[in-house]
């Protein structure tokens, strides 16, 4: 199996782990919340991340990946914008109606999309711009309802979208810039991300709930579902890490919202929600919008694939021997220098060139700039093949 057959077996992997465990825990969680009365989003999330970590750190003794440390305030910055952006999309919900919230979700696309077009240079077609604007579009019919606004839930929306983005599109350049692995970025983070929950979060459900979680009579059934719910979060921590990591921040909500319209049909079918013909209608367009937006992404990353492996067998091809000399002596890659290229078992002319290194898909590129031929052909020809240089 080829490295790219690997990749992209590895990326359908942690997309389907990563849409199983999220639609398997917005379940538990529900039912957890609506049915058990457990109302306490943001003290919950922090045990999530608790046994997150002690998971990951009981990985780790058993040698299951390598602990990497790197720039710590990095760490602790990304760790508490993560923390914060949790508690600041519950304190949306509960200052916002439901549809007011949905469209706080819907704004993430475009503002990862924003982001990493000014401060990152990435270019997204217009093909992948419609297939977004459908999903979009599709979300937005099945899932938004009311739209009452004020101003401070307007504004706690606003910091919500701002901090998701960052924090989502760090998550992918710190795993890329630190050469780290999902699992080694989680493990790092994950102690900061729950202690800026853990203290936070009962203050935060006190305000949203007038209830107190340490006041909450905790039966048998609740406690197994509270455990249920963080044994699930570790598999979701892991694959939004993961995803993110191997793919882009704006696949990742792309996906997220892939997860609304299976959790509405999953609460329909299981639950006996309510379900109305606008709910269909908006999962049918969303779920074009995804197609054509896997469709896009995959025929851009072939596309981009192929021709760099046409550049690299071009040059490749055209350089399968080369020698540098100049004044008796072998010189580096670098100003104007001579060398003999052979090919087919014929000499050319050896000739004055210019070498440049760039950067390619990891792969370094010769680029060639023929200046002057030379009349001493015989005379070089022996000295290179003394001293070749590959």
């Amino acid at each position: 199996m080829s490295e790219s057959q690997r990749f992209q077996l590895g990326t359908i992997g942690a997309l389907s782990l990563s849409v199983v465990s999220s639609v398997s825990i917005v379940i538990c969680n529900k039912a957890l919340i609506s049915s058990l009365g457990f109302t306490f989003a943001t003290t919950l999330t922090s045990w999530h991340l608790l046994v997150t970590f002690c998971s990951l750190h009981v990985a780790l003794w058993m040698k299951l990946f390598e602990h990497k440390p790197f720039d710590a305030r990095a760490v602790m910055g990304f760790g508490i914008l993560n923390g914060t952006s949790i508690g600041l999309l519950n304190l949306s919900l509960g200052f916002n109606s439901v549809g007011f919230y949905q469209m706080t979700k819907l704004a993430i696309i475009p503002c990862t999309v924003l982001l990493e077009t000014l401060f990152f240079r990435k270019k997204f077609s217009r093909s992948i711009q419609l297939s977004l604007s459908i999903l979009l579009l599709g979300v937005g019919i099945a899932t938004v309802t009311d739209l009452q606004l004020n101003v401070l839930g307007s504004v706690l929306s606003m910091l919500a979208v701002v901090t998701t983005c960052v924090a989502q599109i760090m998550t992918n350049t710190i795993q890329k810039k630190f050469k780290v692995s999902s699992t080694q970025l989680l493990y790092q983070s994950c102690p900061y991300q729950a202690m800026t929950l853990f203290i936070t979060g009962p203050f935060l459900d006190a305000l949203l709930t007038n209830q107190n979680v340490f006041a909450f009579k905790y039966t048998p059934q609740v406690l197994a579902f509270i455990v249920l719910s963080c044994l699930i979060s570790v598999s979701v921590n892991f694959s939004t890490f993961l995803v993110i990591g191997k793919t882009s921040p704006v696949t990742y909500q792309v996906l997220g919202h892939l997860k609304t319209c299976l959790v509405l049909a999953f609460g329909y079918i299981l639950l006996r929600d309510p379900f109305s013909w606008r709910n269909i209608l908006g999962i049918l367009i969303a779920v074009v919008g995804m197609v054509v937006y896997s469709y896009y992404c995959t025929r851009e990353s072939q596309q981009k694939a192929v021709e760099a492996s046409t550049q690299l067998s071009q040059v490749l091809y055209n350089l399968s021997f080369l020698c540098i000399y100049e004044n008796g002596s072998v010189l580096g890659p670098s100003g104007a220098i001579t060398f003999l290229h052979w090919k087919k078992n014929a000499f050319f002319p050896p000739c004055h060139l210019s070498l440049s290194l760039s950067p390619n898909l990891n792969i370094y590129l010769i680029h060639i700039f023929i200046l002057v031929i030379p009349s001493n052909y015989m005379d070089i020809a022996d000295k290179c093949f003394a001293n070749p240089f590959f």
